[in-house]
């Protein structure tokens, strides 16, 4: 090549590398005008703002200008208290702006604005605002990996309907927000506008889809100097009666208790609960749960879900282990038998600490105290009742230090420490995370080393280890990942994993269309292969070959298409719940398919149907999915989902006993029916209802011995009924107002209800008249969250 072409390649490529790291600069200047958040924007200080404009589309049709119809002008000012922002909308059809009114945090078919806002410009972390065009708020933390939507921060805003389009104007206090003491701030910066009827996204700085990482292409905010922010104390008492209902009678409950949030800086917060209540928490999904392990359930209590991005780092806090079940098991004679066994333990108080310094470093910090519990134990012999400790006072903590540098990498220090009161068993647990990317995103290497200590009557040791590597941009991507953990790795003191001893290869190839062509608004083909060997024996314990297909046609509506092959035996080291002891798994082959209509249309339908073929005489496992949801207007909304799986010549433990391991082939059926409807009087009240009935068997027909090789033997001789039926019932009708900001009623009524028994009833009406004749409990609670800010009180006083 010439070096005349070779310095045009050389400019060419020059250019393009300037012109992905352009960024928009948006000034903002500082007002002493009382700015009222009515979404009419009339203050002076809006008429010199500068302005924020040439909106271009982030999807579908990624890099298209924005329409001169619907273009969308953005101002912020600021003061020493919040920055305000306002958005003029347009639109040139105005009666066609959807606005459907939901929960706080639920978008629903809505037009939306949003910013934002990384306080410390480093590319990794934005606080995002969002606010639809019915006025409900939407707020969430966001990294490139997810976005946090059980934060929750206080902040005013309001929209306006006009014969032009519509008008957002929103007041953001520092105290929602994270940045630097600096006395001159340099932020990170976007607005995104949804325009939900054409399903398109725009923002304010162009985000390059080619580009794998979102937040490092958001623009600049400048001009926010020498703030004088107030203090950030804020005090949330609450307040709440129960009254519960049952077979063994009924009780009323009065409780009270105070959270605290405390800016120890701009950077630093401190959260505290004193004397929690988390009796309106949604109610966990019980099943029938026949795996060798534990049923994993989502965190519900707002405490431990709200601003927890850094203590997730790692994967060591499930923090269900924190108030969950007892860790022990009473030893108990021939004439015991327990009479009351607690299923969850208190919890006392809690705290945490989190924050980034201006240079990068995270640091959170979270302790919490469980109380001591006993099981209740009846002596028939004696006719004495005594108590015995099932966990003692427990102390959790988790620590996290987390740095962040070149606008996109970071690394991360995680311990997890569990220290229980007396001879019970203490964990401790550390991890080094690490997440680099090349400086345009390109490339990512990311992986982990961990280490577990276990401090029981026998101490023992373990770690698990991972390196992948993977291409995050362009039309074509590419991941390679390597694992291994050993065989006592054990995080589930305060953490969860089910599978360890083994190690792991994993490549995957990805294709994507980037912008719409004449068939398709968006499509992803992948392709996957995964094998996983057993390190002990060397055995595969698991394998796959898959290849999906995803996207969108031009009608927005949504489907999905996957083929997964297991092409060799395998086996699972768990099932036989017998420490050293495997059982054969026949290879299979799966495929699923599912679709969703365009969500703008006031009926649309969720659908998904499976298929799984065992190498294994008429062993297949066929499923269900289907949802219809209608939305009646923008206030009332109805939707019911089933889900249906049958399970035929399944296999699975059943027992264990002097004979050996006892394997059964059985039918099973689960059947999941759920009814969700809301009913918002305004962008502040609404009425929710939540209904669950949830009902599966396990029918056997043939029994089999565990060989020390893996495989099954017919055993003609075991007669135990080892049959299960199993019924669950959950009803919640909710009222909510959000009477001021962070400040909310709520009132609840909850009837529930649980079933077992040995005998399978496959009538579904039967199984339900079984359900509702049996025991059900009801619960009516009122509660009362007041928000108090320190500045207001020291203002009024």
């Amino acid at each position: 090549m010439s070096k005349p072409h070779s310095f045009l390649l050389f400019f060419l490529l020059f250019l393009n590398l300037s012109a992905f790291s352009q960024k928009k600069t948006l000034l903002t200047k500082f007002t002493t005008e009382n700015i009222i958040i009515d979404g009419k924007i009339e203050e002076e200080i809006w008429k010199t703002a500068a302005l924020a404009s040439d909106f271009v589309m982030f999807e579908p049709d990624n890099g298209k200008p924005i329409n001169a119809t619907k273009k969308t002008e953005v101002k912020i000012v600021y003061d020493n208290d919040a920055i305000y922002i306002a958005a003029l909308l347009y639109d040139d059809e105005p009666t066609k702006i959807k606005k459907e009114i939901t929960n706080r945090d639920v978008f629903g078919v809505s037009d939306h604005f949003s910013v934002y806002i990384n306080g410390f410009n480093d590319g990794q972390q934005d606080f995002r605002f969002f606010v639809s065009a019915a006025g409900v708020q939407m707020d969430c933390i966001a990294t490139e990996d997810s976005e946090d939507f059980t934060w929750d921060a206080i902040w005013d805003s309001q929209v306006n309907i006009t014969d032009f389009g519509w008008i957002v104007e929103m007041k953001i206090p520092y105290a929602a927000l994270r940045f630097s003491k600096a006395n001159k701030q340099t932020w990170g910066l976007n607005f995104m506008r949804e325009i939900k009827r054409d399903v398109q996204k725009y923002t304010w700085n162009h985000i390059d889809t080619k580009i794998g990482a979102v937040i490092p292409q958001a623009g600049i905010l400048e001009g926010i100097e020498n703030i004088k922010t107030p203090t950030r104390l804020f005090l949330i008492p609450y307040t709440s009666a129960y009254y519960q209902q049952s077979d063994i009678g009924s009780d009323t409950t009065l409780k009270a208790g105070l959270d605290i949030k405390y800016g120890i800086n701009d950077s630093f917060t401190l959260d505290a609960i004193l004397v929690p209540d988390f009796g309106q928490t949604k109610f966990d999904n019980a099943i029938l749960n026949l795996l060798p392990f534990e049923q994993k359930f989502e965190e519900n209590r707002p405490f431990f879900t709200e601003g927890t991005d850094l203590f997730n780092k790692g994967g060591l806090f499930y923090s269900r282990r924190i108030g969950g079940e007892p860790s022990t098991y009473p030893n108990l004679t021939d004439e015991e038998e327990i009479t009351n066994y607690p299923s969850t333990v208190n919890l006392l108080n809690a705290v945490k600490i989190s924050g980034r310094t201006e240079k990068g470093l995270g640091i959170g910090f979270l302790n919490a105290i469980t109380e001591k519990t006993k099981a209740t134990i009846f002596n028939s012999l004696t006719n004495e009742k005594r108590k015995e400790v099932i966990e003692p006072l427990t102390n959790y903590n988790v620590l996290v230090l987390d740095q962040r540098f070149n606008q996109n990498s970071s690394v991360s220090f995680v311990n997890a420490n569990t220290t229980r009161n007396g001879e019970f068993r203490d964990a401790n647990t550390s991890a080094l995370v690490f997440d680099l990317n090349t400086k345009q995103n390109t490339y990512n290497l990311y992986g982990d080393f961990k280490f577990s200590h276990v401090n029981t009557l026998e101490d023992y040791n373990g770690y698990k280890t991972a390196l992948n590597f993977e291409k995050t941009s362009g039309r074509y991507r590419y991941l390679f990942s390597g694992k291994y953990i050993s065989e006592n790795y054990d995080i589930n003191d305060l953490g969860i994993v089910f599978y360890t001893n083994y190690h792991s290869a994993l490549a995957n190839g990805s294709y994507r269309i980037l912008n719409p062509t004449k068939v398709f608004n968006t499509l992803k083909i992948e392709q996957e292969l995964n094998l996983e060997i057993q390190n002990t024996t060397g055995k595969i314990q698991e394998n796959w070959y898959k290849t999906v297909f995803k996207g969108t046609s031009l009608n927005n509506d949504y489907f999905e298409l996957g083929i997964v092959l297991n092409p060799l035996e395998s086996f699972d080291f768990y099932e036989p719940r017998e420490y050293g002891s495997y059982v054969y798994i026949p290879k299979r082959i799966a495929s699923y398919f599912g679709f969703e209509l365009n969500r703008n249309n006031p009926l649309t339908l969720d659908m998904t149907v499976n298929f799984t073929k065992y190498d294994e005489q008429k062993r297949i496992t066929s499923g269900l999915y289907i949802s219809p949801k209608y939305r009646f207007n923008d206030k009332i909304s109805l939707a019911y989902a089933l889900e249906y799986t049958k399970m035929k010549n399944d296999r699975g433990w059943v027992d264990s006993n002097n004979s050996g391991i006892i394997f059964t082939e059985r039918n099973r059926e689960i059947l999941q029916n759920d009814l969700t409807g809301k009913y918002s009087l305004n962008n502040k009240m609404t009425i929710n209802l939540t209904a669950r009935y949830y009902w599966s068997y396990s029918k056997n027909h043939d029994f089999f011995t565990l060989q020390n090789n893996g495989y099954l033997a017919p055993n003609s001789t075991y007669n135990l009924n080892k049959d299960r039926n199993f019924n669950s019932w959950n009803f919640d009708l909710s009222y909510s107002w959000w009477f001021a900001p962070g400040s909310e009623i709520s009132v609840l009524y909850r009837n529930y209800g649980l079933e077992r028994a040995s005998t399978v009833e496959k009538e579904v009406s039967k199984n339900l008249k079984n359900i509702f004749n049996s025991d059900l409990t009801n619960v009516l609670s009122i509660s009362l969250r007041y928000f108090i800010d320190y500045n207001v009180i020291k203002n009024k006083f």
